[in-house]
């Protein structure tokens, strides 16, 4: 069995724009930077946002891959791998095709597949190409249990781990993003612009609570692809003149920075699997609403650690938007107990041991 100091392993992601499973990718590099001997970082598509905050102890590298079997990124990949004698590949979501391809030029690579999909049970999407790599794995991480028994039931491999998601905090950050609005009657919901993350659903419930007349305000933080999802939200903003109660912002890097102006935090997706963003607005003492999906209901238990709602409940988000404007003890009680709840249940020291100890396993 290898000591801890043999770990050399990269983190594999497919782009570095903010998203959860990019924000977990560039969370464990950084965590492993002083526990392993090496900690790799490699986005095979995209570069964004998140490349700032990766810590300088962290090698990093950009393949600007173009195709799913793009040659010239997979030997720029082999001669990173060989160059930093790394034993090890932590590949997140769909780069994990990636990965098994550079093993069969490399087969003593160890590869650890990090599922974040949270619509995995139900959707075949990429199904059968992922039962047949699957072999080439030598563990699989999950984000919820539900993926952790999927996987377990469809994949060709024996070592499939729940992985709980962390967060650290961002001491680099530098704060660039000023919210509208009055800072105790701010709502923040951060999610890139697309489904499942069900944004329609916030607006519609915002405006039929009335709490716009009342000062309260939106803000939406995420990326915006300018598409057919981002217009309805655009539109349906202007068609009720919400302009100065609705904000889009788009992708930004600063998020404790902005979540430090906020009291309120939003996530209302249709499903999901285990969303940092609920970390996020925890470790800075946000009260919550969250529906029940996924993982969720782990961390959000109704009128304890915030309000839990059903998924696509217009009806019960807009009762819940109308009961924080008018409970400002509860909302207060709810929210240092979800601050208690995250700092003692995903401790990122817990969370890396439990890493190192899987790719150790297998070395």
């Amino acid at each position: 069995m290898a000591f801890p100091k043999e770990i050399r392993v990269l983190q594999l992601i497919d782009s570095l724009e903010p998203g959860g499973a990019e924000r977990m990718a560039v969370t464990i590099a950084n965590g492993l930077a002083e526990e392993v001997a090496f900690s790799g970082l490699v986005a095979t598509r995209k570069e964004g946002g998140l490349k700032n905050t990766i810590n300088q102890k962290v090698v990093y590298t950009f393949l600007n891959k173009k195709q799913a079997i793009d040659f010239a990124a997979l030997f720029s990949l082999r001669i990173f791998v060989k160059k930093n004698n790394v034993n090890t590949i932590h590949a997140h979501g769909s780069s994990y095709f990636f990965a098994v391809l550079l093993k069969l030029s490399m087969p003593s690579l160890q590869i650890f597949w990090h599922d974040h999909f949270g619509n995995r049970v139900t959707s075949q999407q990429g199904y059968f190409v992922l039962r047949f790599v699957s072999v080439f794995f030598s563990g699989v991480f999950t984000v919820n249990e539900v993926l952790k028994d999927w996987a377990q039931k469809k994949l060709v491999v024996k070592d499939v781990a729940f992985l709980s998601n962390f967060t650290s905090d961002a001491k680099d950050e530098i704060p660039v993003t000023i919210l509208k609005g009055t800072s105790d009657k701010r709502i923040v919901f951060l999610a890139n612009l697309h489904h499942p993350k069900n944004h329609i659903l916030a607006l519609r419930s915002f405006l039929a609570s009335n709490i716009a007349n009342e000062g309260w305000t939106l803000h939406l933080i995420g990326k915006d692809k300018q598409d057919s999802y981002s217009e309805e939200l655009k539109n349906f903003i202007q068609h009720n003149t919400l302009q100065e109660a609705v904000f889009i912002y788009g992708s930004c890097t600063d998020i404790k920075s902005i979540l430090e102006q906020v009291n309120f935090g939003i996530l209302v997706s249709s499903y999901e699997g285990f969303p940092v963003t609920l970390l996020e607005y925890g470790m800075v003492g946000l009260t919550v609403i969250s529906t029940d999906v996924g993982y969720c209901s782990a961390i959000i238990q109704n009128d304890t650690t915030g309000y839990l709602i059903l998924p696509n409940n217009e009806g019960m988000l807009t009762k819940t938007f109308v009961e924080i404007a008018n409970e400002s003890h509860k909302n207060a009680a709810l929210a240092k107990n979800l601050n208690t709840f995250v700092k003692n249940n995903y401790a990122p020291e817990k969370v890396i041991q439990k890493i190192t100890a899987a790719y150790q396993k297998h070395l």
